[in-house]
């Protein structure tokens, strides 16, 4: 393919280059700057908040739960008071990550940190796997311990700490993924999955509770090993979209399809001879090589590419950077 000129731009670089005077492109960068601090800010009290209702919201339910599974004899409500606890943890791997992945690029980093939040993300799987082998464990140690006829059947406060979880960690779940997708951020879906993982474990919890007080106690251990299997399901799931992103992934079909129309829609494409995209953290990286007449000067031809750029940084926000290389038609 024979290339006549290319015309490259991201959305870190000034495009004020053709707005007329050096007055205006001064008043330009200043209203940028300020609109872009104001949303710095507006993220970091949002990360702030997230990352505060989490830690302290599972320190108050681990506590009720751990007290209820003592004092209600249930090893499940114990199991289920440890995966709370362990979302605490989980909740400021998650604020580091999303914090660290928004530092500014630097001469180290020129494009940004963001697999900060899929490193975040993978400790986030790992400390899911490390979890579900400790509550599997407990469950196993009591079934095959031999001694199943002596298991104590567990008291009414467990039931009700398990209805308890199950409404604050279901709540906790939404309110966490609303804010990840406001701010796409990966790390705090994987918290917010970590919620509702906790969620569905107290349902197991309230399964085997319920079975064991009805004269079955061999169910509360047997509802621990639920909680680990689907604790290891949520986990894996985690760590490979995670992997995922940190291996450059290209977007879905659907996603490229997207682009793709948008790019040829646009006024003087001819047609698009190339389209990569890849995936580098949160963000999304993209590569177009566009065809427009051959007879068309370099300004105009860059004025195409250039509005090429702007509608595909206008309709895909994650988008973080766009290279549109323009070939002779």
């Amino acid at each position: 393919m024979n290339t006549y000129t290319s015309t490259g731009m991201d959305n870190n670089k000034d495009k004020d280059k053709n707005d007329g005077t050096a007055g205006n492109k001064t008043a330009n960068s200043t209203a940028a700057s300020y609109s872009g601090g104001e949303e710095e800010r507006r993220e970091n009290r949002i990360i702030a908040r997230v990352s505060s209702v989490g830690i302290g919201g599972n320190i108050a339910l681990s506590a009720f739960k751990l007290a209820a599974g003592i004092l209600g004899h249930s090893g499940a409500m114990v199991s289920d008071a440890v995966h709370s606890l362990s979302d605490v943890f989980a909740t400021f791997i998650a604020f580091v990550g999303v914090h660290m992945s928004r530092k500014a690029p630097d001469r180290e980093h020129p494009y940004g940190h963001d697999r900060f939040e899929c490193v975040a993300s993978i400790l986030l799987g790992l400390v899911l796997i490390a979890t579900g082998c400790a509550i599997g464990y407990s469950g196993l140690a009591k079934i095959f311990g031999g001694h199943l006829d002596e298991l104590e059947a567990p008291g009414g406060i467990a039931l009700i700490a398990a209805i308890v979880s199950i409404v604050v960690k279901e709540g906790m779940y939404w309110y966490t993924r609303h804010y990840a997708l406001i701010l796409h951020s990966d790390a705090f879906m994987a918290d917010a999955w970590h919620h509702r993982s906790d969620a569905f474990s107290s349902i197991g919890s309230l399964i085997g509770i319920g079975g064991a007080m009805l004269g079955f106690p061999v169910l509360d251990p047997i509802a621990s090993l639920v909680i680990c299997i689907f604790i290891f399901k949520v986990a894996i799931d985690v760590i490979r979209e995670a992997m995922n992103k940190m291996l450059d992934t290209s977007c879905s079909p659907e996603e490229e399809a997207k682009i793709a129309k948008l790019l040829t829609d646009e006024e003087g494409v001819q047609h698009l001879d190339l389209l990569h995209t890849r995936k580098f953290g949160s963000k999304i990286y993209v590569d177009a090589e566009i065809a427009v007449d051959g007879d068309m000067s370099l300004r105009e031809a860059h004025a195409i590419a250039e509005r090429c750029h702007n509608a595909v940084e206008k309709e895909f926000p994650d988008v973080k950077h766009i290279m549109i290389h323009v070939n002779p038609y």
